[in-house]
């Protein structure tokens, strides 16, 4: 964990979005449209996507039947769908970090609200598929409380006075622009957790921009801070993942010095879409070798602009030959810091080699060290390639 940076603003409350920001809705939306156009022979692509964020259902719809030129109403549409997308509800898992953010919150009586563009009744269904969360938030505004959804700022105000909190003393964080435009129209400060991989570069109006919710710090805001990270590092519920090595981008050994053993993304794809980008730890298993402490980047590595999201891990230790094809089990159990861009290949060879120390340093502690022991690291891959 980074230096505590200065106090920003002393907030009260905290109002947060629902869909990509607490639920990585994205997926079951994916999922969905790809199933629904095929009645109409067209397939969704997930270009659009960017698109939908931050919209009211009817005008998510309306932009569906517009780019995939439809022979139906937006209204018919509309009709045709829910029903697909309420059998999805429960399906949804909430984005990393969010489960520790509601229960941080209200186990330190910071009151919480819940304002999305979404029906109230959908609103209730996803969030009843998630443990403790109902109860959580003192306030819950659905899309069709309010006369204008986001991007006005009715649906934060009308929380604030539910909540008897002004405006100013009100944190909002959301995912999307028209959140974030509506946060701040409401006079309250914003932080935006874009849900749009590589947009960061558009949330100019909010207060601060973070890559994930793990990286929120509450005490910036005047709010209880977290506990639990230990030495610089975050634990995790441990996933998995695994695959034959493959030859990577070249940059590892010969541009920065740091041979990571690289894994092809064609068979995990979804599941990086439900990890943040930044930087991990872990432990690696060769199978024809042994068991290794492991430190990896997943993300798009923004000084060399990938067009793809990559999980690149570096295993801690000297080998005298390359292992290209050999089957390679990880199981990450801590984050670090998230992903960022630096101003010279200097400036990243010395975080990497940071980043390694912060991990060698943290795989001796017991919260680490016992899952050196993880039958995955010595599973034979087949058919257990992606779970977590």
């Amino acid at each position: 964990m980074s230096a505590v940076k200065p106090l920003k603003k002393l907030v009260s409350c905290v109002i947060l979005d629902l869909d990509g920001t607490l639920l990585n809705t994205d997926g079951i939306v994916s999922e969905v449209l790809k199933v629904f156009l095929v009645k109409y022979e067209k397939q969704w692509n997930g270009k659009a996507a960017h698109k939908l964020v931050g919209k009211t259902p009817f005008e998510a719809a309306a932009v569906i039947v517009e780019d995939f030129e439809l022979p139906c109403t937006t209204e018919e549409l509309i009709s045709e769908i829910t029903p697909m997308f309420s059998d999805q509800w429960c399906n949804i898992k909430a984005l990393p970090g969010a489960n520790r953010l509601i229960k941080h919150l209200h186990g330190h009586g910071v009151p919480i609200a819940l304002a999305s563009n979404s029906p109230r009744a959908s609103i209730e269904s996803k969030i009843s598929c998630h443990q403790g969360w109902k109860e959580s938030f003192s306030v819950i505004i659905g899309g069709e409380e309010v006369r204008m959804g986001k991007p006005s700022p009715e649906m934060f105000l009308e929380a604030a006075k539910r909540l008897s909190i002004k405006p100013s003393d009100c944190l909002v964080i959301e995912d999307s622009l028209p959140g974030v435009t509506a946060g701040k129209a409401a006079g309250m400060e914003v932080v935006a957790v874009p849900s749009i991989p590589k947009q960061s570069h558009i949330f100019t109006s909010a207060d601060e921009v973070i890559n994930s919710l793990l990286d929120l710090r509450p005490e910036q805001w005047g709010l209880p801070p977290f506990q639990d990270w230990v030495e610089d590092t975050l634990p995790v519920e441990p996933w998995h993942i695994g695959g034959p090595v493959i030859k990577g981008f070249g940059r590892g050994s010969k541009v920065l010095g740091v041979p990571t053993a690289n894994l092809s993304t064609e068979s995990y794809s979804t599941l990086l879409s439900e990890h943040p980008s930044g930087v991990y730890f872990g432990w690696a298993g060769l199978s024809n070798r042994g068991t290794y402490k492991m430190v990896m980047s997943i993300g798009w590595n923004p000084y060399f602009n990938n067009t793809e999201k990559t999980i690149e891990p570096w295993l801690l230790h000297e080998f005298e030959e390359d292992f290209y094809g050999e089957e390679l089990h990880l199981v990450i159990v801590g984050y670090i810091r998230p992903e960022a861009n630096f101003p010279s290949l200097e400036s990243i060879i010395a975080r990497i080699h940071e980043d390694r120390k912060i991990a060698e340093r943290a795989l001796d502690l017991p919260l680490y060290s016992n899952s050196k022991d993880d039958p995955y690291l010595k599973m034979p891959l087949q058919g257990v390639e992606n779970h977590s």
